[in-house]
């Protein structure tokens, strides 16, 4: 009986310890990135450039003057990509002093050829008739609007569109902090849990689990 007591008490002092060190660990590799997106040739600020951190399925975009702020990991590779111009693709160093770093990024132009059109007149009036009657005229900015705006189309959106910067950020934090938080010990299973079993079957009726096509 005293053995076991002090086998408790020894993890007891243990575990706190490790989970501490491995925390450290992962706050040293927490970077914070920011920095400008500039055109080479004029140095202006880009706006709207997607930076995403290879691999992680998580980024961000640059404001209207070019400027962004994201965090990532030592060692991560960060590409810059917008129409137009060349993606380039920035390493971020393992041994980085500090947990800042900010850079300028340069946006070379990507010179693209389309293949050659030829525009041709209608034979007759009555076959421009015809076709200008049966062409299909596209759907305005509100009626697109108000197309995803019902549930259903929300609801599929929600299930296929990837999580933007802050989300996707957000959502490593908490994985990475309830993994901390649960180090060492079991973590608690929603078997039993009758809140989460009341989500599960308003999914269900929902037909969130169905196989979309």
């Amino acid at each position: 009986m005293k053995k076991h007591l002090l086998y408790i008490l020894i993890l007891s002092f243990i575990f706190p310890v490790a989970a501490k060190a491995q925390f450290e660990t992962f706050k040293d590799s927490v970077v914070q990135l920011f920095g400008v997106v500039m055109t080479a040739d004029s140095l202006k600020g880009i706006p709207s450039v997607s930076i995403i951190v290879k691999g992680q399925n998580r980024g961000t975009i640059t404001n209207d003057r070019g400027v962004f702020s994201i965090v990532v990991l030592k060692g991560d590779q960060v590409e810059f990509s917008s129409i137009g111009y060349k993606s380039q693709l920035v390493g971020i160093p393992k041994d980085l002093q500090g947990n800042q770093h900010s850079i300028i990024q340069l946006m070379v132009n990507d010179t693209v050829f389309l293949p050659a059109t030829i525009i041709k007149p209608r034979i007759s009036r009555q076959q421009f008739e015809r076709d200008f009657v049966n062409t299909k005229v596209p759907d305005d900015d509100i009626t697109i609007a108000r197309s995803n705006n019902n549930a259903a189309t929300r609801r599929l959106l929600m299930a296929t569109l990837p999580a933007d910067g802050r989300e996707a950020s957000n959502q490593y934090l908490r994985q990475s902090a309830n993994k901390l938080y649960y180090s060492g010990q079991v973590a608690p299973q929603n078997i039993f849990n009758p809140f989460a079993w009341n989500e599960f079957i308003k999914a269900w009726k929902r037909g969130d689990f169905k196989k979309k096509s």
